[in-house]
């Protein structure tokens, strides 16, 4: 189902971007920042499409599972043969991640097929396809292989890289693969490693955000303190609000055992009677103040903010990923910590579209 909002790619000279399983819109947001125009995000998830939607007025939204996608959805992409500069997207990741089973034949590892074929009908000069770094490994390779196959069956020349996003100014340790693919010509790589410089942290990203420990409705709270660093600033331009900065309603019980774990540590900093709560060997993790987070993920329940005795909100999880304050996430908090786990981090993906945006001038 579409939805309209403004679109008009006759008078627009801008280069356009269009967005496949685009959840809450990192690709797209980095993509903006770098200059393009996003003209339309597809993806299955209902609420994931409304926070597109929210923040990218401009652009269409198609509510669809790319496997049996709709006449509507063809119409429209038939019309756009010619008119995109690029296609983005990152497939479903869950077949692929190392959190899950792996397997080689799951349904969800076929989506890129989709993927692609949307590629072959619209043939944009890039193409821009983001996963987990399992990816390149999984069934020997095979998916990987497969996908560099069929773009270059279709006229592409493609580029594999692997990035962690700390090395590109985002307060978190988070690997990503990247295929990036040029039509007839080589395609550019991921930009260079900046020059080394300190990594931002944890308490880089956050420690201008009220430490909120009974808020627990999704309604926009004022800044408490000024920014303390230029990574804030940036965060904080153009806001006058917290948006989506709600607390997870924790037991006293749940408060006073995360209380007992330090900064940086876990479940082996507890008491022997306690270390076994959680069967798995990620509970009872605290964020380190003084390093990049660790990845953030769509579940949150494990992790801990690196001063407050709580997860963190999801404010706080969406500045680890490089969302502005002015992006605003909406539905439940369940829907909420999903969209900002499984995005693309904006500025990672903007130091790709920065590249981009020279090679296609």
């Amino acid at each position: 189902m579409g939805l309209c909002y403004g679109l008009n790619m006759a008078r627009s000279k801008s280069k356009k971007v269009l967005d496949l399983f685009c959840g809450a819109g990192g690709l797209a947001l980095g993509f903006k920042s770098a200059g393009f125009e996003t003209i339309a995000g597809i993806d299955s998830d209902e609420m994931c499409l409304k926070t597109f939607a929210h923040n990218f007025p401009g652009a269409k939204i198609f509510l669809e599972d790319l496997s049996k996608i709709s006449s509507e959805t063809k119409k429209f992409l038939a019309t756009l043969k010619g008119k995109v500069d690029v296609i983005v997207g990152g497939p479903p990741c869950q077949g692929f991640s190392i959190a899950g089973k792996r397997l080689i034949n799951d349904p969800r590892n076929s989506l890129y097929r989709h993927y692609i074929g949307i590629v072959k009908a619209i043939k944009p000069t890039y193409v821009v396809i983001e996963n987990v770094p399992t990816i390149r490994t999984l069934g020997g390779g095979k998916i990987a292989q497969a996908i560099i196959e069929d773009l270059s069956q279709l006229g592409y020349n493609v580029n594999v890289t692997t990035v962690n996003a700390s090395d590109y100014g985002v307060p978190q340790n988070r690997r990503r693969t990247f295929f990036i693919a040029r039509l007839r010509a080589r395609p550019i790589n991921f930009p260079s490693l900046p020059m080394a410089k300190k990594k931002l942290t944890t308490k880089d990203a956050l420690s201008d955000l009220p430490l909120i420990d009974n808020h627990f409705d999704d309604v926009p709270i004022p800044y408490s303190i000024g920014t303390k660093n230029d990574y804030q600033k940036r965060m904080r331009k153009g806001s006058r609000k917290i948006f989506n900065h709600w607390v997870v309603a924790h037991t006293e019980k749940t408060k006073s055992i995360i209380s007992m774990v330090p900064d940086g540590g876990n479940y082996k900093d507890l008491p022997k009677r306690l270390q076994s709560t959680r069967r798995v060997n990620i509970a009872w993790t605290r964020m380190a103040s003084d390093l990049p987070s660790f990845t953030i993920d769509a579940g949150h329940n494990h992790h801990f903010h690196y001063k407050a005795n709580r997860v963190p909100t999801v404010r706080e999880c969406a500045r680890i990923q490089s969302f502005p304050d002015t992006f605003v996430f909406l539905g439940n908090k369940t829907s909420q910590y999903r969209q900002v786990g499984n995005a693309v981090p904006p500025i990672l993906a903007e130091m790709l579209a920065n590249e981009i945006m020279r090679d296609l001038a």
